[in-house]
């Protein structure tokens, strides 16, 4: 077996091995050592008001940590015998990261063999007399081949205050708990059992 065959089928159970591990945050409380990064968390800042987070990975879409905020915020209003909650102040960030990376399997036959060496010429172009190419400076496309990947982690957050009795008709910043919790609940992706 070559040194490339070897490297091919070690990339591909490493592959088969993360890609079973790397998947959505499920609705759980946000806790260091989670298989799963993220999750929600609480903080109560008077006896009626909390700020509310949820926190996703790099799989979980914008809507599904929104959504899961509004459960929490909804499943949280109804633990503490409340009926309707209101939001306050809400936000949702944004983390970007982009990382480029060479091709681990482009290996040009004219790389092993001679280090750095790389072919490179020089051709008569129309109306620019000698004009030189060479794959460093050159042509992406004969370039080294480059893997770009950006990752998008969400984080949503919000104050609420939760209310007892019937929901106000005219607020647009109120929700009705058991409606909210009722209404999402198909939606929610719990841990797996292990």
């Amino acid at each position: 077996m070559t040194k490339t065959s070897v490297a091919l089928a070690a990339a591909l159970v490493l592959a088969t091995g993360l890609s079973a591990c790397v998947t959505a945050t499920p609705y759980q409380p946000a806790a260091r050592g989670n298989a799963t990064s993220g999750g929600y968390s609480e903080r109560r800042i008077e006896p009626n008001r909390w700020r509310v987070n949820f926190s996703g990975n790099a799989m979980t879409s914008r809507e599904t940590v929104e959504g899961y905020l509004l459960y929490r915020a909804a499943e949280l209003t109804v633990q503490n015998g409340d009926d309707w909650f209101a939001i306050i102040d809400r936000q949702t960030d944004s983390k970007q990261r982009t990382y480029v990376q060479p091709d681990p399997f482009y290996r040009p036959w004219y790389g092993s063999s001679f280090g750095y060496w790389r072919p490179s010429w020089r051709y008569r172009g129309r109306g620019y007399a000698w004009r030189s190419w060479d794959p460093w400076f050159g042509d992406p496309f004969w370039a080294d081949t480059m893997n770009v990947q950006t990752i998008e982690n969400f984080e949503a957050s919000a104050e609420i205050v939760t209310h007892k009795g019937p929901k106000p008709a005219d607020d647009p910043r109120a929700f009705d708990a058991r409606a909210v919790v009722e209404n999402l609940k198909p939606k929610i992706q719990y841990p797996a059992a292990r």
